[in-house]
């Protein structure tokens, strides 16, 4: 592909990883920078993206269920970038829940190029359920927990 930069970093094996769930995102044009590649706070849009659709399919995010009353909130992001991200570039996001605690959960992330078998990106963020309605945290809800923990594989 033109414009494609090899950094040396390790190919993904589709086969072996921790994700139940993927998502496939495609590039905007917006999404791109001055040099052609998505610039790197896109990157949390298209997790965000990803984390919508976890939660989609899962049940936990319907228009009868109001976010306002339980949603999450990222209180803590860590990215590790990889490799550029070009317009052409055929994304999908790998995703799966870690843990769970009383008010809080971690989930990871990685990023891959499919065509080329490539790792672009991996993160991770402590996510935080929170009643927009009364401005505070709260916990987890029980069918939050039974159905990303039946999912996920998780005790707990």
């Amino acid at each position: 592909m033109p414009g494609w930069v090899d950094f040396g970093f390790r190919f993904y094996n589709g086969g072996m990883t921790d994700s139940h769930f993927s998502y496939a995102i495609g590039v905007r044009y917006g999404d791109l920078d001055p040099q052609g590649h998505v610039n790197n706070a896109n990157f949390l849009t298209f997790f965000e993206q990803a984390r919508i659709n976890y939660l989609i399919n899962l049940g936990l995010f319907r228009k009868e269920l109001s976010f306002l009353d339980v949603g999450i909130i990222v209180a803590d992001v860590h990215v590790i970038f990889k490799s550029p991200v070009f317009y052409y570039s055929n994304l999908r996001i790998e995703l799966w829940v870690t843990r769970l605690g009383n008010k809080s959960m971690n989930m990871e992330y990685r990023l891959l190029e499919e065509s080329l078998g490539l790792e672009l990106a991996c993160a991770s963020t402590v996510l935080v359920t929170f009643d927009y309605r009364e401005n505070k945290t709260v916990p987890i809800p029980a069918l939050w927990r039974e159905r990303i923990s039946a999912f996920e594989g998780l005790s707990g």
